[in-house]
């Protein structure tokens, strides 16, 4: 079975949000037309308390994007974003939910950060994500969303070592630098992954 997965297309990561990233919206009516294509559609939320460590704002005198070790692991300092409840935290209104069949959270531990949708950084615990999707039937996985450099390249890292083929949809997500989503997506390749467009 095929599978599309829609990492984090919500508020704060679109012009206008707190993590904006540059034309996130722009992919809205991409993953809209290919959702009917798949026979199973999830989604994953960015799902962050208001004292994650991630966030500059726990780190007095530690500047926006600066890199620190957070036990043991190197973490960039982002602004405060996706936090739980909050408006950035939901998915885009532009986003058409009703075959969304089931919406994974992450980064909800304060003391480590979740790119990936099936773990944590330190793939210290699972979201339960790939044994949903193995449950499900599911052999052939597709990614879109944000961003690409980041929570879309670990998901599919992930996706790979957890024994999916796996896709990236290229036209369906945006970075936050477009230098490192080139290197992300050749480091996919190299892996296993194809990269596709719509």
């Amino acid at each position: 079975m095929r599978a599309l997965l829609l990492i984090d297309i919500q508020n704060d990561f679109v012009p206008g949000g707190a993590l904006a990233v540059p034309g996130g919206d722009a992919i809205l009516p991409l993953v809209n037309r290919r959702q009917p294509d798949f026979e199973l559609v999830v989604a994953t939320q960015d799902w962050h308390p208001p004292t994650h460590q991630s966030f500059a704002s726990q780190h007095p005198g530690q500047p926006l994007f600066s890199t620190i070790d957070l036990h043991g692991l190197p973490q960039v300092l982002w602004p405060d974003h996706c936090v739980q409840g909050s408006r950035g935290a939901e998915l885009h209104p532009g986003l058409d939910q009703r075959r969304i069949e089931a919406i994974f959270r992450k980064g909800t531990s304060p003391e480590i950060d979740s790119y990936s949708a099936f773990f944590d950084n330190g793939h210290r615990k699972s979201t339960g994500l790939a044994a949903y999707l193995r449950g499900r039937g599911v052999t052939q996985l597709y990614l879109a969303g944000l961003a690409g450099d980041y929570c879309v390249y670990y998901s599919a890292l992930d996706a790979l070592q957890e024994g999916f083929e796996t896709f990236l949809l290229t036209d369906a997500t945006r970075p936050i630098d477009a230098a490192g989503f080139a290197r992300a997506g050749a480091d996919l390749q190299q892996r296993g992954a194809q990269l596709v467009v719509g």
